[in-house]
């Protein structure tokens, strides 16, 4: 027999195919993290150069998400027409695509393509590589895998974030270094993809049983694998027979699936309107609103996205142990907490925001920035900066708002911040241009609330809605019912990330973190009404918890028949039904006693 097993079973050494598989998972998540996060960074070089307005901001960042939540949804088809393999070699030579079309990008157009294709690799990857990992993978490390997977997303994310702040000093390239890189490690999937197999489940679908054999032989190490083979036959039959009526249409007549898939997809629009990625992908935005010039802007940046990664430990360890119930309600009520903490930071800096006024400048013109009374209005007019006399502490008193020069946006069109006036000492003691931003000193409060909320949602509200879904379905609808889970989280997703730069015009910021806030308090008491804890109990035991008294009954004697007639199956029902396969393992005895298959 090949491999190391032991009479467990379980502790042996895998092939090294495994370990390739191991690490195409980790390029995956990567791709996934780093096309997801760089847009943070980049969309402020983006800015900078376009001058671009909210609008075209909210779509350039958004886009990806759409592309990706449309795609998501039919590449389960695709998977099952061309195969896993070659999808998921397909979404990385997309990547690279998608990357180079950015990397070269001559306007916002054409950057919104490219922003489009890249969505749609992620909308395939994020599909189907774990279903090819959960497909190929031992059942003694499926779990890691999968982790390591949504893992190196965080990984993906820092180290956009970590490029992003490092690439800055090139204001007119640095953005097309930052998304152009993605089409490097799109290259990589493509080649490592090459060197594995097909997914043996996908074989048996399409009728190729001595392939799948053959399979299933390499990635297990092992020749005695026809139980599982068996197991993946049997599991396709059952497929194959709820086709003949809709399974969508039987999940809603049933009530005890309805209850599970209300509460699946209100666990993925809480953990989207709780606001984390206007973190992920706005957060150096946030913080120049703040009050922080550029280049702190976007390191600071780094740690909150440094975090995400760090904090994700903490879920590999409290899932088993603290449950997934009480982490999850203790994570939604401290995000609301952290986005009180970023609410009272930035109403601070609303009220305590210098005035604009006509006296400090005489106008020579009608300049229409003049209708602003705060520097804070005057900074969200992307046309108009603010000018003022400058104290020891750089805090700015008694200025006016002004219409930037079109040339150059570290000057005023006009008056004692214009570029006659300031030249090369811009920065002269007695006056201060700023532009973007208006300096402040409560801007540590956005800062210690980015980190907060990264800390609370990361061990809890992040992975749990993930886990609770793949937990609470039967097997017949599992696939259905996490697949319109998915497109739930997108859908929010996308509102969120298009809405927030409106949200922030209407409500103001502080206005805006403290609904995303009260949302999260809603969340929490959800979980604690609705969310059942699954830790330590079986898939059966789960859904079981959903059923009334009288289905439950029936659920429990369906399961214990079963149980009892698969545990007297002779062997000859088995090789029979190997056979109906077309395929009947034979078997020897070996030197050492044990039973292999010939």
């Amino acid at each position: 027999m090949q491999g190391d097993e032991t009479i467990a079973g379980t502790d042996r050494r895998h092939p090294s195919v495994i370990y390739c598989l191991a690490i195409c998972a980790t390029i995956s998540g990567f791709l996934i993290g780093y096309d997801t996060g760089i847009i943070n960074g980049a969309v402020i070089l983006i800015d900078e150069q376009f001058t671009l307005t909210d609008l075209w901001i909210s779509l350039i960042v958004s886009s990806t998400i759409f592309s990706a939540a449309i795609v998501s949804f039919v590449s389960g088809a695709l998977a099952d027409t061309i195969g896993r393999k070659l999808t998921i070699m397909i979404s990385g030579v997309v990547f690279s695509i998608g990357g180079g079309i950015m990397g070269v990008a001559n306007g916002t157009e054409m950057l919104l393509v490219g922003r489009l294709v890249v969505g749609a690799s992620i909308g395939i990857a994020s599909s189907v590589v774990p279903v090819y990992v959960s497909e190929c993978a031992p059942a003694d490390i499926r779990g890691q895998l999968i982790t390591m997977y949504q893992l190196f997303i965080t990984v993906g994310i820092m180290a956009s974030a970590l490029l992003a702040a490092g690439l800055q000093k090139l204001k007119e390239s640095g953005w097309r270094w930052m998304l152009g890189s993605a089409a490097l490690p799109g290259i990589f999937q493509f080649i490592f993809f090459i060197l594995l197999p097909e997914s043996p489940r996908y074989q048996m679908m399409k009728g190729q049983t001595l392939q799948a054999l053959h399979t299933l032989r390499r990635i297990r190490g092992l020749e005695n694998v026809e139980k599982e083979l068996l197991d993946i036959r049997q599991s396709l039959d059952e497929e194959e027979t709820g086709k003949h009526v809709s399974v969508l249409a039987k999940m809603l007549q049933t009530p005890h699936v309805r209850k599970a898939l209300f509460v699946g997809c209100s666990l993925q629009m809480f953990q989207q309107f709780c606001g984390i990625n206007t973190v992920i992908y706005y957060s150096a935005i946030i913080l120049k609103y703040a009050g922080y010039a550029r280049k702190e802007a976007l390191w600071l940046a780094c740690i909150p996205a440094t975090l995400n990664f760090l904090a994700t430990f903490i879920a590999l360890w409290a899932v088993e142990t603290t449950g997934r119930k009480m982490i999850l309600a203790f994570s939604f009520g401290a995000i609301a907490g952290a986005l009180g903490v970023m609410s009272f930071g930035f109403a601070m800096v609303h009220m305590e925001s210098p005035p604009a006024s006509s006296s400090f400048e005489e106008n020579p013109m009608e300049d229409l920035c003049n209708q602003y009374h705060t520097c804070e209005e005057c900074i969200y007019d992307k046309l108009c900066g603010y000018c003022a006399s400058n104290t020891d502490d750089d805090e700015p008193l008694n200025g006016s708002c002004i219409s930037t020069d079109i040339g150059d946006k570290q000057f005023a069109l006009w008056g004692k911040c214009s570029y006659s006036n300031l030249s090369n000492s811009y920065k002269r003691n007695d006056v201060l241009w700023v532009y973007g931003l208006c300096p402040s000193v409560f801007s540590f409060f956005a800062e210690a609330g980015l980190i907060l909320v990264v800390l609370s949602f990361a061990p809890g509200a992040g992975p749990m809605p993930w886990t609770i879904n793949a937990e609470i379905y039967p097997s017949w609808c599992r696939g259905m019912a996490n697949s319109l889970a998915t497109l739930t989280n997108w859908t929010c997703n996308l509102i969120v990330s298009f809405s927030f730069l409106t949200l922030k015009y209407y409500l103001y910021m502080w206005g805006t973190f403290l609904l995303f806030g009260l949302v999260s308090v809603l969340g929490s008491c959800f979980v604690i009404l609705y969310v059942p804890e699954t830790k330590g109990k079986t898939l059966e035991e789960i859904q079981l918890v959903f059923m009334n008294r009288q289905e439950r009954q029936e659920g429990m004697s369906s399961s214990e028949s079963q149980e009892s007639q698969s545990s007297r199956m002779p062997e000859e029902l088995m090789q029979k039904k190997c056979k109906s396969v077309g395929w009947l393992p034979v078997y020897r005895t070996s030197s050492r006693g044990s039973t292999e298959l010939e």
